[in-house]
């Protein structure tokens, strides 16, 4: 008995030696516990946010306005037949063009040119009459009265024979204006009635776009500036204009004026493209500029973030003209500034950066750290 209480006091002794030793060693401190317990810490402090700058640099800008519209033709005409007959030829086909005058459809002419014959042979029967009656007078074998009636016959024949001769030439239908046809309804043996439309001629060597403009660019906007056009069915390729006229009335209404703008058709523009266009009204060749993305989408002042010694640097920036992808830059931003443009969302003012395409700067920080200490 006394010697089982012996091994069991022994045992007991043993357990309380190794738990003393165990809480001996964790309560242990000194340089190397410290620097394994703060490293992964420092680790996290010292994580920079990765982003892209660009620097700001002068270049030219240019202050627009943009907008869409449609294209039409500066001139269009419906062609109509003046009168009525049979289309013996039709001598135009969509797509073809025409000058003013030229003979686009010929009807039959045996009619009007039966009833211009006739009226023709009763003017010279008359005209005959009148230089006989002349005669007459001078002898007074005729009275004043009848001789103004035989004047007044012959200028009424003289009329009728013009309107003969007028009908006979409606029968050759001639285009009105220069341009393309556009549209045909008639085919060779159709009878055509008076004033019946059968062919659409528009004028495709000038075309014009007209924008319906806020109020507020009413000063700015004048006759004479220069327009670049890209239509969606020609992508990639840039067409020039100018503004041809603005409209010098605001519509209360709708609170816009009308901005015709002008461009040279040469066969390729065609009414009906719908046209994306800008206006340029001032240009500023030696502007500081920044892309426009590096501007911050918060609801305040206009402000980037601006790389400083590895840290990003909330700076509120005064704003001019905005060219596509540019904005121009009138205060706060000197030349050579990096700007961030992607990752800025995970910024905040004082938040460590690593430049992408840069040494990583914390790295060499740890490496100088480590140094020291050694």
């Amino acid at each position: 008995m006394e010697l089982m209480s012996r091994g069991w006091q022994r045992t007991l002794l043993a357990a309380c030696l190794a738990m003393g030793v165990a809480l001996l060693g964790g309560c242990k401190g000194g340089p190397e516990g410290d620097a394994q317990a703060k490293e992964p810490g420092a680790d996290k402090a010292e994580e920079a946010v990765p982003v892209e700058v660009v620097k700001a640099a002068r270049r030219s800008i240019a202050a627009s306005y943009t907008g869409t519209a449609p294209l039409e033709a500066r001139a269009e005409s419906q062609v109509v037949a003046k009168t009525s007959g049979v289309a013996l030829a039709v001598l135009v086909e969509e797509g073809q063009h025409v000058r003013a005058g030229q003979t686009l459809v010929r009807l039959d002419p045996d009619r009007a040119r039966l009833q211009a014959a006739q009226s023709a042979a009763q003017l010279r029967k008359l005209e005959a009459n009148y230089r006989r009656s002349q005669a007459l007078v001078a002898q007074q074998l005729i009275s004043a009265n009848d001789m103004d009636q035989l004047k007044y016959d012959l200028e009424n024949a003289r009329a009728v024979n013009n309107l003969a001769n007028l009908e006979l030439s409606y029968s050759n239908v001639v285009a009105p204006i220069s341009g393309v046809i556009a549209s045909r309804s008639i085919k060779t043996g159709n009878f055509v009635q008076i004033n019946t439309p059968i062919l659409r001629i528009i004028d495709d060597s000038r075309l014009e776009a007209t924008l319906n403009v806020p109020e507020r660019e009413f000063a700015t906007l004048k006759a004479g500036q220069p327009v670049l056009m890209q239509v969606d069915a020609l992508p990639g390729k840039p067409f020039r204009g100018t503004v041809d006229r603005v409209s010098p009335v605001v519509d209360s209404g709708s609170g816009t004026f009308r901005v015709i703008c002008a461009f040279e058709g040469a066969g390729t523009l065609q009414p009906g493209m719908f046209g994306r266009i800008r206006i340029d009204y001032d240009q500023r060749a030696d502007a500081l500029v920044i892309p426009r993305l590096a501007l911050l989408d918060d609801q305040g002042d206009p402000a980037v973030y601006v790389v400083r010694n590895g840290k990003a640097a909330r700076t509120p920036i005064k704003v001019g003209y905005t060219d596509g992808e540019w904005t121009e830059v009138r205060g706060g931003l000197q030349p050579g500034d990096a700007v961030v443009t992607a990752g800025k969302v995970a910024l905040r003012d004082g938040s460590g950066v690593q430049v992408i395409g840069e040494p990583a700067k914390t790295a060499v920080a740890k490496a100088q750290a480590k140094g020291e200490k050694q």
